[in-house]
């Protein structure tokens, strides 16, 4: 007995028609299964034919959808780092003042304040032998 196969119509899709496709895929016009049906091909081939010509439907690639969109985003950061800016321009602004004063001071009273300062700090909590002094005697 000898079945015959039914033979199976070979289709060729050029690179522009399914670069079109891809197109109105990621335009959200046509859906895969949308395309699937009206092209009459399967699924696997057109996400073959999305990994190829996609430029952002990558495979392996996870896309996180947020309810902020990306701008709103960029936006708010953008400002963040402007308020920051302004932030560290105005501690500087202290800073090269409070200097300034030093410089000054130093010169009003005949030595370098910031010099004598500069060392290290005393904890303050240690009592030497020579410092200490009892009552009574």
């Amino acid at each position: 007995m000898v079945i015959k196969r039914s033979q199976r119509e070979v289709r060729y899709f050029s690179e522009e028609l399914r670069r079109e496709i891809v197109k109105k895929i990621e335009r959200n016009e046509l859906s895969v299964s949308a395309a699937c049906r009206e092209y009459e091909v399967s699924g696997t081939t057109v996400y073959k034919w999305i990994y190829r010509y996609s430029l952002h439907l990558k495979k392996g690639i996870k896309q996180v959808v947020e309810k902020r969109s990306q701008n709103e985003r960029i936006k708010s950061l953008n400002e963040r780092i402007e308020a920051l800016e302004r932030a560290v321009g105005q501690k500087q602004m202290e800073i090269d003042i409070l200097n300034k004063m030093l410089s000054i001071g130093s010169e009003d009273v005949g030595y370098d304040i910031k010099k004598k300062f500069g060392g290290k700090l005393s904890s303050g909590t240690k009592t030497s032998k020579n410092s200490t002094t009892t009552k009574g005697k």
